[in-house]
């Protein structure tokens, strides 16, 4: 119900009900013998008087009021008087019907008298100033009103006839003094826009263990909020339910409400495979999927909540492109999971991932783990058609090594129907191990844990920790998203949503790529690329968490390169991330290429020595822009950096080919930009 001056407590007594009623009959000229339809006249009346400001009946904006009877009326609880002045025929004081109205007016008087005094006594001093009289407890316009009445009581009173239908007396109002001329000057509340209040960074439920204590800035101010207001309104709008937020259900600033299990994919290749599609999904664990090829459409159902809400923000921040085609994020309609597998999850922990062990996939080797060598060799296509009677098959995945394999159904269901029942239908399968194994969807990746330990301040290393712990990572992953994405949006608008570039101005002349990166932390990079005519730099980082965190640092603390403060701000939309480049980075890619098993003294005697500076980046820089290159002779080994990831990957790729590098460890190194930013 919309606030209204009007809803305000009204005495219950049946002596003030009375009183009403014969006044409601004593205006309308009806004798006082009436009184049972008097009382509920009068409960009528206070009904009408409480009636919100907005709905049918408000005595607002749905009565009109003539100027000759407002002169004629008049209401004042000076003495504790409630005087109605009418000049109509046949109309009679009763003594009692004043006593009752008196004690009236002096309960409502004694509400309102301490929350006006103060207002009076102001505006008592202003009307003594301009030479018009003054009676506490009435307002402003009452008291020229009341003024003009005593200089003319009888002025336009004839011929007028007060009607209930045009006017409502509420008691509420006659303790103030207000007529009705006096209402519109009212602001009424309901009439106003209520702001919500601040809400700080811990006001979400998803809670990371080090909250941000700094609390949201006022909206009011129109000056330029500080970056500490501004960090702490970004995450509180981030954490800001769903119910205080435009829109109910595509809403994709919000990242902490989701209100269903399954997510809608519009947009996607009519073509696209099960397996394919769910490539891209890595939150939790699918309970079932489905593809419309003809609607090109698919949804996605989780088995928790959570996991769900994970992959719909993770696939709006990052803007979720498949083949090229920009897909479109959605909710689809909650539905209840399946009492059978509901049960088969409680009790055998099952997924869509069906495990069979003791398989025969090498006569040879099959011995080693219990397979019958003469058995037939099992194959894809055998296990493809073995199982695909039990439902539709996203993926096999066969180790011939171990002789197991790994059966993903597109539902939890067929997998239960399949572990229950391929034993007792196929002979081949009796004596196997057949159960559940881990959905494939549900692997924590490298670039999760590491955000993860970003955001929460975990040094490098130290990432396994949380390994196993799920839910940790699947909270902070959202809370993570959800501020990212309000910092993006309310810093760089809607469009900035997924942006991974952040732009540095204002640089000290002939700083080098590597004293950029050197103060860059936060997050790994996907290409850093150094305009020194203009002084300007732009970062691209993998991660556009990592972009908004590092955004948000920098403007709260500052980032100083040789003993000069830069300027922050964001570059031109990145887009999403390469799907190579994503697939790369998940199996530990980055721009670093680390060097191992390197014998520097014997390569010194050499006439043209390789493992110095000038000569690796001669052979590097075929490959791309080389930022920097580190030795550590004691630990045999070198790092070089590539400004960006792509080169990396080819140079990686491409350098085991040449001799000089034939005998040594390379892999990936660490991205120095990803460590643990400086202020935490």
């Amino acid at each position: 119900m919309t606030y209204s001056p009007f809803s305000q407590p009204q005495p219950s007594s049946q002596g003030h009900e009375a009183g009403h009623g014969h006044v409601h009959g004593h205006l309308h000229g009806q004798s006082s013998s009436s009184s049972g339809s008097n009382a509920n006249g009068g409960l009528e009346m206070r009904q009408m008087a409480a009636s919100p400001v907005g709905e049918s009946l408000s005595p607002v904006s749905d009565l009109s009021y003539q100027a000759s009877s407002r002169q004629n009326t008049m209401w004042s609880d000076q003495g504790s008087q409630w005087e109605v002045q009418q000049q109509h025929p046949g109309q009679h004081n009763h003594q009692n019907q004043q006593q009752q109205q008196q004690q009236h007016l002096q309960y409502q008087h004694h509400h309102h008298h301490h929350q006006q005094q103060q207002q009076q006594q102001q505006q008592g001093l202003q009307y003594q100033q301009q030479g018009l009289p003054y009676q506490q407890g009435m307002q402003p316009g009452m008291q020229y009103q009341q003024h003009q009445q005593h200089q003319h009581p009888h002025q336009g009173s004839q011929g007028h006839q007060f009607s209930f239908s045009n006017h409502i007396i509420s008691p509420v109002m006659g303790s103030t003094g207000m007529g009705m001329s006096d209402m519109s000057l009212i602001r009424l509340p309901s009439q106003e826009y209520m702001e919500y209040p601040p809400l700080s960074s811990g006001s979400s439920e998803f809670l990371s263990p080090r909250p941000i204590s700094v609390v949201a800035a006022q909206p009011e101010r129109e000056e330029k909020p500080s970056s500490v207001n501004l960090l702490a309104q970004f995450t509180a709008e981030a954490n800001m339910p769903l119910s205080l937020q435009s829109g109910q259900l595509n809403n994709p600033r919000d990242f902490t409400t989701a209100p269903s299990r399954t997510v809608y994919l519009g947009n996607i290749p009519s073509t696209i495979t099960y397996k394919a599609l769910l490539d891209y999904v890595r939150t939790g664990v699918v309970e079932e999927v489905k593809i419309l090829p003809e609607k090109m459409c698919a949804f996605v159902s989780f088995v928790d909540e959570n996991d769900a809400l994970l992959f719909h923000s993770d696939a709006i921040l990052k803007r979720l492109n498949i083949d090229g085609r920009d897909i479109k994020i959605g909710w689809g309609k909650p539905q209840p999971i399946d009492p059978i597998v509901r049960a088969g999850i409680s009790n055998d922990g099952a997924t869509r991932n069906v495990y069979i062990g003791k398989l025969n996939t090498n006569k040879d080797l099959c011995e080693k783990w219990g397979a019958d060598p003469k058995e037939v060799v099992i194959t894809k296509e055998k296990l493809l058609e073995d199982l695909s009677q039990f439902g539709e098959i996203e993926s096999i995945k066969l180790v011939e090594d171990r002789g197991i394999a790994f059966v993903h159904f597109t539902s939890v269901f067929s997998a239960i129907k399949a572990v229950a029942n391929i034993g007792s239908i196929d002979p081949y399968y009796s004596n196997k191990k057949v159960f559940y194994g881990k959905d494939r969807c549900a692997f924590i990746t490298k670039t999760q844990q590491h955000n993860v330990a970003q955001f929460l301040g975990i040094q490098p290393g130290m990432e396994a920790l949380m390994e196993n712990n799920r839910e940790l990572i699947s909270q902070t992953l959202l809370q993570q998203s959800a501020a990212a994405a309000a910092i993006a949006t309310s810093a760089g608008g809607a469009n900035n949503l997924g942006n991974r570039t952040v732009y540095l101005g204002n640089l000290p002349k002939n700083v080098k790529l590597e004293e950029i990166c050197n103060a860059i932390r936060g997050g790994l990079l996907q290409n850093i690329k150094l305009l020194n005519d203009r002084h300007v730099c732009f970062v691209t980082f993998i991660d556009p968490t990592a972009a908004a965190q590092f955004y948000a640092m920098s403007s709260l603390h500052g980032l100083t390169i040789h003993n000069k403060r830069c300027k922050i701000g964001w570059g031109k939309h990145s887009g999403p991330l390469p799907n190579l480049i994503a697939l790369a980075v998940s199996r530990g890619a980055s721009r670093n290429i680390y060097l191992g098993n390197i014998n520097f003294e014997e390569d010194s005697k050499l006439e043209e020595p390789i493992f110095t500076e000038d000569a690796l980046r001669s052979i590097f820089e075929e490959f791309g822009t080389v930022e920097q290159i580190n030795f550590l002779y004691e630990k045999n080994c070198c790092f070089i950096n590539f400004a960006n990831i792509s080169n990396a990957i080819l140079a990686i790729d491409k350098i085991k080919s040449n001799p000089h590098f034939k005998n040594l460890k390379i892999n990936f190194g660490k991205d120095r930009c990803g460590n643990v930013p400086r202020q935490l």
